[in-house]
C-alpha cells in the first residue's frame, strides 16, 4: 500500500506495534515467575514482589487486545489485496505450518524445563520427577495436551480461516450486514458511549469467570468465552481496516486522552480489588466482579486505541533497527517461553531481590532470542517460513514491509 495518505507509514506503524507486543511477552512471562499474589503457573521463584503482579496486570490489560485488533486489520488487508483463496493459503503457511512444526518441540522442552524448575523448588537440586509437577506438561491449570503460549496463534489461525467463509456467506445472503456492522463498530470505537458499549460486552463475558476476567486455558477447543472475548477485538480490527482513514486519524489526535482514560480505568479496577482480601480474589462477589471487569476491560479498549494512535503518529517511519526487531518478533514469540523458564530455574534460590532476577532473566532471554534469530533464522529457511523471505543478517535500508 503506497497511497498518498501515508498508508505505507501506517503499515510500518502497526507492524512495529505488533512486534512490540510480541517482545513484551518476555517481560510478562518473566514477571509471572515473581508474582506475590495468585500463582498463575506451577513454578515460582523464592523471591517475589507485588510490583510483578502490577506489571503483569498492566501488560495483560492491552497486550492481547492489541494483538487481536491488529490481527483482524491485517487479515482484512490480505482479503482486500489478495482475495479469499490467497488469504487462506497465506494463513495456513504463516500460522498453521509454524504451529505444527514448533508446537511439539516447544511442548517437550517446556515440560522438561518446568519439571527442572519445580524440582529445584521442592528439593533444592536439579532433577526430573514428574510426580512433583502434575501440571508441568503445560502452561495452564488443566492437564493434558494444550497449546502452551501459542494459544494466540491457534485462535488466530481459526479466526483467519473462518473470516473468508463468513465474508462469502454474507456477500451472498446478507450483503448489507458486514458494511453496517463495520460502520457501527467504527462509531463505537471513537465515542465515549460506544467504548462503554464495547466494554459492557466484554464485562458480560468476563463475569463468567470467578476473577472477573477471561483467562486463556490454552485448550485446543477453547470455551465460547475465549472465542467471544478475543473475537470482539478481532472483528473490531476488521472494521478498523475498512474505516482506517477515519479511525486512525482519530486515534492519532486523541491517543494521549485515551492513554489517560485507560490509566484512570486501570486504577479504578485496582481500587475495586483492594476492597477484597487477597486470598478471595479468585472468586469475587458478582457485584464486585462486574465493577472490576468493566473497569479493567475499559482500560483494555482505551489503551489499545492509545497505542494504535501513538505508533501511527510517531513510530511509522521505516527504520532498519525497528525493521530488524519486527522481523525477529515472530521467532521471539515462539521461543521465548522455554528461555524464561530455564533462566528462572537457574536463578531460583539465589538470595537476590526479585527485581534484579527479573532484569537478569529478561536480559538473558532477550540476548539469546536475538542471537538465535540472527544466526539460525534470519537468513535461513526458518526465516523464510516465518517472515515470507530470507533476510541478510544486516538490516537493509531498503527492506520492504513483509506480508502480515
Amino acid at each position: 500500500m503506497t497511497q498518498a495518505d501515508g498508508s505505507q507509514d501506517r503499515l510500518y506503524a502497526l507492524d512495529n506495534l505488533r512486534a512490540a507486543m510480541m517482545w513484551l511477552g518476555i517481560v510478562l512471562h518473566v514477571a509471572v515467575i515473581h508474582m506475590a499474589g495468585a500463582q498463575l503457573l506451577p513454578w515460582r521463584d523464592n523471591q517475589t514482589t507485588p510490583a510483578a503482579d502490577l506489571l503483569v496486570a498492566f501488560i495483560h490489560a492491552f497486550r492481547m487486545p492489541v494483538f487481536f485488533i491488529l490481527a483482524g486489520f491485517f487479515v482484512a488487508l490480505l482479503l482486500t489485496q489478495r482475495g479469499a483463496a490467497a488469504t487462506v493459503r497465506h494463513r495456513l503457511r504463516r500460522l498453521a505450518l509454524p504451529f505444527a512444526l514448533f508446537w511439539p518441540p516447544l511442548c517437550a522442552v517446556c515440560a522438561v524445563l518446568a519439571m527442572l524448575f519445580m524440582h529445584r523448588m521442592a528439593r533444592g537440586t536439579w532433577g526430573l520427577d514428574p510426580g512433583l509437577a502434575p501440571a508441568a506438561d503445560g502452561m495452564a491449570a488443566h492437564t493434558g495436551p494444550n497449546t502452551l503460549h501459542l494459544w494466540f496463534l491457534w485462535l488466530l489461525l481459526w479466526m483467519s480461516l473462518f473470516t473468508p467463509l463468513v465474508q462469502k456467506a454474507l456477500q451472498r445472503w446478507a450483503p448489507a450486514v458486514a458494511p453496517a456492522l463495520g460502520q457501527w463498530l467504527a462509531v463505537l470505537g471513537r465515542t465515549p458511549w460506544g467504548i462503554a458499549v464495547l466494554t459492557t460486552l466484554l464485562a458480560g463475558i468476563g463475569v463468567q469467570y470467578g476473577a472477573g476476567l477471561v483467562s486463556p486455558g490454552n485448550a485446543f477447543v477453547p470455551p465460547w468465552m475465549e472465542w467471544a472475548h478475543n473475537g470482539l477485538f478481532y472483528v473490531f480490527g476488521l472494521a478498523l481496516y475498512a474505516h482506517r482513514q477515519v479511525l486512525l486519524a482519530h486515534y492519532v489526535r486523541r491517543w494521549p486522552w485515551y492513554g489517560v482514560a485507560g490509566l484512570l480505568c486501570f486504577l479504578a479496577s485496582g481500587g475495586v480489588l483492594e476492597q477484597v482480601p487477597a486470598d478471595a480474589r479468585q472468586t469475587l462477589p458478582m457485584g464486585v466482579r462486574w465493577a472490576f471487569s468493566w473497569a479493567y476491560n475499559a482500560a483494555a479498549w482505551c489503551w489499545s486505541f492509545a497505542l494504535i494512535g501513538l505508533f501511527t503518529a510517531h513510530l511509522g517511519r521505516h527504520s532498519p533497527a525497528m525493521r530488524y526487531l519486527a522481523d525477529s518478533s515472530y521467532w521471539v514469540y515462539l521461543v521465548h517461553m522455554p528461555m524464561t523458564i530455564g533462566f528462572g530455574a537457574v536463578l531460583f534460590g539465589l538470595p537476590w531481590p526479585a527485581g534484579v532476577k527479573m532484569l537478569l532473566n529478561i536480559a538473558a532471554t532477550t540476548a539469546l532470542s536475538l542471537a538465535s534469530y540472527h544466526w539460525l533464522v534470519r537468513s535461513t529457511a526458518v526465516g523464510l517460513l516465518l517472515n515470507g523471505k530470507r533476510h541478510g543478517r544486516t538490516p537493509s535500508p531498503g527492506a520492504a514491509l513483509p506480508a502480515a
